[in-house]
């Protein structure tokens, strides 16, 4: 019967080691936002990867417009890629000295999730003028949301260390609105089935690259590269669990020793 109850103790201390983790903790990465088009930009943006499957993005800025919307998107795919920030002097291929939404794609990807301040936030909305942040009359944006796990794209979350923020809009004539006269209609928006919108409306003003310890580290065989995620181990219970190895080993050490002493004393003269 002790040796059943031994093997018994093993068995549930290996149980308890191999049991992964009931629930993971959230994941938060930040980027820096610089200027694009001299806009004078600058700021920060968070995104935390919640629990739930929500995704919860919190963005500080300044130097923007002020009074002036400013549309701002989270760039890249569902899938993984390697996209970074453009700049004027690598990106501008007309050389007209100015980087238009287009041109910057090509280096921050296709707007993946716009930032709306609320309802939908689909590709669909990425020029909701109507429900994008206002920069207040010192230019600063201040803008947070948390997105509901059913509205976050799929494939957003697993490549969360991928993806970029860009944020919209430009002054490009100083006089302290967007109009058609600095730089003409948006082709962007003209290709995207709207019309009369000037490009300083949707040319980038900053851009953030996700960074930060607490990026998703490089895949290894899971989600990213086809494979599965590796199963984490719950920290308490594995303590548990080796604490109770430790008592089985010590029961099974404790008997043998004594089975051994017995059998001396009774084959001594």
């Amino acid at each position: 019967m002790s040796k059943f109850r031994s093997s018994l103790i093993l068995a549930a201390a290996a149980g308890l080691l191999c049991l992964p983790a009931t629930a993971s903790a959230d994941t938060t990465v930040k980027a820096k936002l610089v200027e694009i088009n001299g806009s004078g930009v600058t700021g920060t943006a968070t995104l935390t990867a919640l629990d739930n499957g929500g995704l919860k993005v919190v963005v500080k800025a300044e130097g923007h417009v002020p009074g002036t919307f400013h549309a701002q998107h989270v760039h890249g795919t569902g899938h993984g890629g390697q996209f970074s920030c453009p700049s004027l002097k690598a990106n501008d291929k007309d050389g007209d000295g100015v980087l238009t939404n287009e041109e910057g794609m090509g280096e921050y990807g296709a707007i993946f999730f716009p930032l709306t301040t609320k309802g939908s936030a689909t590709p669909q909305d990425a020029l909701a003028a109507d429900r994008m942040p206002v920069a207040d009359a010192q230019g600063r944006i201040s803008y947070e949301r948390t997105f509901p796990a059913d509205m976050v794209p799929k494939g957003l979350v697993e490549h969360l260390s991928e993806l970029h923020l860009v944020q919209h809009g430009i002054d490009y004539n100083d006089n302290g609105k967007y109009d058609l006269e600095a730089l003409g209609p948006s082709t962007f928006a003209e290709n995207a089935g709207k019309t009369g919108v000037p490009e300083e409306a949707t040319n980038p003003a900053a851009c953030g690259v996700v960074q930060g310890a607490g990026a998703a580290d490089p895949a290894r065989g899971g989600v990213e590269t086809g494979g599965t995620p590796a199963a984490e181990v719950d920290a308490p219970l594995a303590a548990t669990g080796a604490a109770l190895l430790l008592a089985a080993a010590g029961v099974l050490f404790w008997r043998r020793s004594s089975t051994a002493a017995t059998g001396n004393r009774r084959t001594s003269p």
